[in-house]
């Protein structure tokens, strides 16, 4: 069971970073909460969203995204994994 938690989210920022995303909190009016640039790699999450909310956004993204699972040690690469079978159950 995945936990809402300010340390899951920020696994979840590190991992991102890790694959060389950039992670920005702006005002907007996303239809989705969110707009991921893939050609720039930035993504942009509501700066409004309560902690729920910006997980689920990330949770909504991952499997869209371009991760290296190559940067990751075992447990980040098996965390993303259970992060999209996480999304795939929900």
């Amino acid at each position: 069971m995945f936990k809402y938690t300010p340390q899951s989210l920020q696994k979840i920022e590190n991992i991102l970073k890790e694959s060389k995303y950039v992670i920005r909190y702006e005002k907007g009016s996303f239809k989705s909460g969110y707009c991921v640039l893939q050609d720039r790699r930035v993504i942009v999450v509501n700066k409004y969203f309560d902690l729920e909310s910006r997980i689920n956004s990330f949770l909504e993204m991952i499997p869209e995204l371009d991760i290296d699972f190559s940067q990751l040690d075992e447990k980040e690469a098996n965390f993303v994994l259970n992060l999209q079978q996480t999304k795939l159950a929900v």
